[in-house]
């Protein structure tokens, strides 16, 4: 850019440049960078429309050559509408995968048929003053390598009958029997030295419970 014959410079002085020539010169240097580093070719916001100008379709400007639109490309307007469109993609692009996600079929869940409830075998007995209940019950048709299980709930987790403090539930469960639940006296159940272990007889089928109840101590 000439320099020199400027109003206000002398000569061997540095010349002084009105804002305009600044903004010209600005405009300048990022049109040659533009050049050296942008192809138009693969720019996808570049088009020549049927006036033979050229548009930015991303900031919607017109142009009127190859300079003036690559000095648009380095630009603030531009730089920012890019910024702009990748975070918007980038939003569209965790919504399409939120919903591929969504739309994934669930996998089925295996379904039993109940085959209704197990026989039973229930016998009351005292051994040194503690009541003592012997469970045994009948899974003759129970899945390959099932074994049933046994759990004790509180009066106030079942929701079949109205909740009695007096009492707790002992359950036994069997695929593909249906549950089965006992009500039992709510007493502390003796667990030590393996009192309240089970037995599984895998050959006759039959799984046994041992209860025994903690005797209660009298309050003096």
């Amino acid at each position: 850019m000439d320099m020199q014959n400027r109003p206000g410079g002398r000569t061997g002085s540095g010349p002084m440049a009105s804002a305009a020539d600044a903004n010209v010169e600005r405009r300048e240097r990022l049109k040659q960078l533009a050049m050296e580093i942008i192809d138009l070719q693969k720019d996808p916001y570049f088009m020549i429309n049927h006036l033979g100008t050229y548009e930015c379709k991303l900031c919607l400007t017109l142009h009127t050559n190859e300079g003036s639109y690559l000095a648009h490309t380095q630009g603030k307007k531009h730089q920012q509408n890019l910024l702009r469109r990748k975070a918007r993609e980038g939003k569209d692009l965790n919504a399409m995968m939120h919903m591929a996600k969504q739309n994934q079929p669930k996998p089925q869940k295996h379904k039993t048929i109940k085959i209704g409830r197990p026989g039973y075998k229930v016998t009351r007995t005292v051994e040194n003053t503690s009541k003592v209940l012997y469970f045994e019950l009948y899974y003759e048709d129970i899945q390959p390598g099932f074994i049933p299980k046994h759990r004790v709930m509180s009066a106030f987790e079942q929701k079949i009958e109205q909740p009695d403090k007096n009492y707790q539930y002992l359950i036994f469960a069997g695929e593909p029997y249906e549950n089965i639940s006992f009500k039992i006296p709510n007493q502390e159940i003796e667990t030590q030295d393996g009192k309240f272990q089970p037995v599984w007889d895998k050959d006759k089928k039959i799984y046994s419970l041992r209860v025994q109840f903690r005797e209660k101590k009298n309050n003096k």
